[in-house]
């Protein structure tokens, strides 16, 4: 049996107006987890994924790099208890 985990994730740098979010719904629908991403008003994109531990890594790898015109400064990552969501969400 595989276990799921859940982080929630706070991106900072350039990380609004560079297809920040729709580069985070890509990768965590192409890796299976489920979740949501939106822009904070502080410039900040906050993200919440859960699913097997090793999508949920490999996401927070890719997350490190953004996309293209993206410069990501600091991803500060928290852990917390799975809530068994499903689909992935994107948000204002």
């Amino acid at each position: 049996m595989t276990e799921t985990i859940r982080r929630h994730v706070h991106v900072s740098g350039r990380v609004q107006g560079v297809f920040f979010r729709d580069f985070t719904r890509q990768q965590a629908q192409a890796l299976g987890l489920a979740g949501w991403v939106r822009n904070l008003d502080d410039g900040r994109v906050e993200a919440v994924f859960e699913g097997e531990t090793d999508a949920v890594t490999t996401m927070l790898e890719h997350l490190r790099d953004g996309p293209p015109r993206a410069r990501v400064e600091d991803l500060a990552v928290r852990e917390e208890p799975p809530e068994g969501l499903s689909g992935f969400a994107v948000s204002g």
